[in-house]
């Protein structure tokens, strides 16, 4: 196909090596001299009579006139530069047209695109793992880390609400978390049409918790409930951004994971079990009747707290990508630039990746690896979720591993991660073999990431939300 600014600049630079002015070749092939400019200027395409008086007049064959190459290097700039300007990422800057005149030298307007294409290069890498969502995470992180990962406040609103539904100890039952639902001003609806995208449903107006009739294997129950729970007793505004929402997706799942697991009778348990040098997430999970990643957030939560133990938590799929992590404990996790830890790869030498290659998925794994940091005592266990199966791990420092059942394990493991070196780059052999010859299909995954919609919460069709309220709404009066 024609380009039209490619065809403007040749006839111009042919027209200056035949010395005629634009008027000179205007009358020469018929046309007047404003028409020719805007030719010239790409700014309107030649017709085919055109192209040939062009030639004629031009002393060029047809072929030439029409090259798909631009006529010289300052040209190729010129092109280049009128395409950029063009474009939508400079239209949303705001910036005034800047011509490529004479005036601008082959410097200046090589700078201008090299600007322009690494303004591109971040736009583009900002829609592919939208950096909002990354730096919110990054941010979070430091904050629940700075606490230790407690959350005091939320730890006495769970108290209160327990007291309230005459919870004496112990797992929660459901039919207690069905009374703290009563007693909140709620009634249950386990519906089999919810919206693909919302795990529960919360109508205000009417007092109603739609819940789903049948829950995703290995999710507890309880637990969709008490998140749907938490986030009504907070009393949280819609939120803004990505930051508030993560914010309020954590402290809703706290809150939750803080009623399954009551701060007073959890601790007492775990102070227990390290005087007896015997903790082990699997004791907690056991005792209050909550999934092996419950009880390892909980441990998070409590560990630093009241034990005095720092710790790291992380959730790995079976390719080895990073979905959550927590550390006050000075591990190093593989982080992008923004710091976010988010869809990075773990190293194959932790015990979060040689889990999967152990054939016992009853028993806990452990695992002592020396880091750049230090040495870490790791226990880690496989668990399977709609997405698949995924590694949950629980790690301290070297000096705490005492308090710990399992840290008699004869396993070792050395990391020298993120230097490349360590299990990143390919064995030199396999590389000399492999290199020239292999082109891998990549598997693409969705991002957990998207940035916050306007006026929506991540990932929830508001549409489906409204119209699954408004068939399940009480008939008025």
């Amino acid at each position: 196909m024609l380009d039209a600014l490619t065809l403007g600049r040749r006839v111009r630079t042919l027209r200056g090596e035949a010395g005629l002015t634009l008027a000179a070749l205007a009358e020469a092939i018929g046309i007047a001299p404003s028409h020719l400019s805007v030719l010239e200027n790409g700014k309107r395409e030649a017709r085919l009579s055109e192209l040939q008086s062009l030639a004629r007049a031009l002393g060029v064959s047809l072929d030439r006139l029409l090259s798909a190459e631009a006529p010289t290097g300052r040209a190729a700039l010129e092109i280049a530069w009128e395409r950029a300007q063009a474009g939508s990422l400079y239209a949303s800057l705001g910036i005034p047209p800047l011509p490529s005149r004479k005036s601008l030298g082959d410097e200046a307007l090589r700078t201008l695109l090299a600007l322009h294409g690494e303004l591109e290069r971040v736009h583009l890498e900002r829609a592919a793992t939208p950096e909002e969502a990354r730096r919110a995470n990054a941010e979070l992180r430091g904050e629940m880390r700075a606490r230790g990962n407690y959350f005091g406040e939320l730890e006495a609103q769970a108290a209160e609400l327990l007291r309230a539904v005459g919870h004496e100890g112990g797992p929660l039952s459901q039919r207690l978390a069905a009374e703290l639902a009563t007693h909140l001003g709620f009634t249950l609806h386990h519906v089999s049409d919810l919206p693909p995208s919302a795990r529960s449903i919360t109508d205000l107006e009417h007092g109603r918790i739609y819940l789903p009739a049948q829950h995703a294997p290995g999710r507890d129950p309880r637990t969709t409930l008490l998140q749907a729970l938490a986030g009504h007793v907070l009393q949280r505004p819609e939120p803004r951004s990505y930051a508030e929402f993560l914010t309020q997706r954590v402290e809703s799942n706290y809150l939750a994971a803080a009623l399954l697991v009551p701060e007073a009778d959890a601790v007492g348990f775990l102070q227990e079990a390290k005087t007896a040098r015997s903790l082990a997430v699997e004791d907690l999970r056991d005792r209050f009747a909550v999934s092996y990643e419950t009880a390892a957030h909980r441990f998070t939560n409590l560990a630093t707290e009241h034990l005095g133990i720092p710790v790291h938590f992380l959730k790995v799929s079976a390719a080895g990508v990073l979905s959550k992590a927590y550390e006050n404990d000075a591990v190093r996790f593989p982080t992008d630039a923004l710091g976010a830890v988010e869809g990075q790869t773990v190293c194959r030498r932790w015990s979060a990746r040689r889990v999967f290659d152990e054939p016992d998925r009853f028993s806990p794994y452990h695992q002592y690896t020396d880091k750049p940091t230090g040495t870490y005592w790791c226990t880690s266990r496989i668990e399977s979720g709609s997405a698949g199966d995924f590694s949950i791990s629980v790690g301290t420092p070297f000096a705490h591993v005492k308090w710990f059942r399992g840290r008699e394990t004869p396993r070792r493991g050395t990391s020298t991660c993120p230097d490349p070196s360590c299990c990143q780059d390919a064995p030199p052999e396999l590389a000399a073999r492999w290199a020239a010859s292999a082109r891998p299909q990549a598997r693409i995954h969705s991002s957990l990431l998207a940035a916050l919609p306007r006026e929506s919460f991540p990932g929830v069709d508001r549409t489906e939300v409204y119209a699954f309220l408004e068939r399940h709404a009480p008939a008025a009066g």
